[in-house]
């Protein structure tokens, strides 16, 4: 089987010749010692790498833009990957100034809009914040966010954000599945906390600018999926291992029918809706899973709480991928590692339908032997 039919297969119940494979991410130190050089891969990292790309020049930036893709790219064939992952992290705006080497200005607008990139070498992350201090948000304020979300609809075009997912397609689309996002219909989590009382107060704010994202979302169903898309990535973070943010109630009120809308509009296009949020949710699986609302879940994670064999027994036709833990990757013994690895491709062995690969990222520091740990058991083992 190639890669591409091995995924379809799983993806369909039917039998395969191995496990298929995807690892969700890879930071940037991780990647640099598979592939031997600095990879131009991960979260903030390539946030802070693009601002200083634009800072050096038109030259600089289109190397940053082709070392992006073509390392995206490497690691994801270094690793075995089925599906492939073409692109990470963006901020694709010039800054004005640089203030030191980590912090670059945005001067756009009034000086009330301008932002403020700081990145932190040890985390590989990035913060964006407001150049000025705001006072706290209010529903005024984020009522006004939400009016620009709805006006932003008239100069929407799907064609510009989905660059690097193209040219994969183009160029591995006959072997590998490609992965692709904009599906994602959610709540904010900066400032998350105006944004809870709304959905208990102002519930037209909420649904406002949900409804955006689902439109952005049919949008970009109707563009990829005649380009070969098979699968579109969503979801939202909306757990922690003690649980969900809000209640089950307001799940189903605000999420279950416009996740069920993107579901619909995937399927009008012969593709499948894949959702993922780290953390516990069983509150909602029922709902979210049970009511068949969408096709996949992603970043299945073991040590949150969703453990495979009862999502597997709970759901048997939900395609499920992940399930070898980023914490125990990145903090377990090499005997622990590859006990999880082994159980997950066993799991997926029985089960079907399952893609096997790391939980999340495998994070920066996580040590170069336990990354190899779980690459080299699957390769021997799936």
């Amino acid at each position: 089987m190639t890669s591409r039919g091995r995924v379809l297969a799983a993806f369909d119940g039917q039998a395969t010749d191995m496990v298929p494979v995807h690892h969700i991410g890879f930071s940037s130190d991780v990647a640099s010692a598979i592939l031997g050089r600095e990879a131009y891969v991960g979260g903030g990292i390539q946030q802070w790498r693009e601002a200083v790309a634009h800072w050096n020049g038109h030259d600089a930036h289109a190397e940053y833009v082709e070392r992006s893709y073509r390392d995206a790219i490497d690691i994801a064939l270094a690793t075995d990957n089925d599906i492939i992952r073409p692109s990470y992290w963006r901020y694709d705006r010039k800054p004005m100034r640089r203030l030191d080497d980590h912090t670059f200005l945005y001067e756009y607008g009034t000086e009330e809009d301008w932002q403020v990139l700081r990145y932190d070498a040890a985390s590989e992350q990035c913060d964006i914040v407001p150049y000025r201090p705001r006072p706290p948000a209010n529903f005024a304020s984020i009522e006004r966010e939400v009016e620009a979300e709805e006006r932003s609809l008239g100069d929407y075009d799907p064609a510009a954000g989905f660059a690097f997912e193209l040219r994969a397609q183009a160029e591995l689309g006959a072997t590998h599945e490609i992965r692709a996002g904009g599906v994602s219909v959610g709540v904010p989590l900066r400032g998350i906390e105006i944004w809870l009382e709304a959905m208990l107060v102002r519930p037209d704010l909420i649904e406002r600018h949900l409804d955006v994202q689902v439109e952005l979302a049919r949008r970009n169903v109707a563009y990829l999926a005649p380009r070969g898309f098979t699968h579109l990535w969503g979801g939202l973070d909306f757990a922690s291992n003690e649980g969900p943010m809000f209640s089950p109630r307001l799940f189903r009120r605000y999420l279950i029918p416009r996740l069920s809308a993107v579901t619909d509009a995937c399927h009008q296009h012969d593709a499948l809706h894949f959702f993922a949020s780290d953390g516990e949710f069983w509150s909602v699986a029922d709902m979210l899973f049970g009511e068949k609302i969408v096709d996949g879940y992603y970043e299945m994670d073991s040590r949150a709480g969703m453990e495979m064999g009862r999502v597997r027994q709970r759901y048997p036709e939900l395609i499920l991928i992940g399930d070898v833990s980023s914490h125990t990757v990145h903090l377990g013994s090499r005997e622990q590692i590859v006990s999880e690895t082994l159980r997950a491709l066993e799991a997926a062995r029985k089960s079907g339908r399952t893609v096997v690969g790391l939980s999340n990222q495998f994070v920066p520091h996580t040590p170069i032997e336990n990354v190899m740990a779980v690459i080299e058991t699957i390769h021997e083992n799936r």
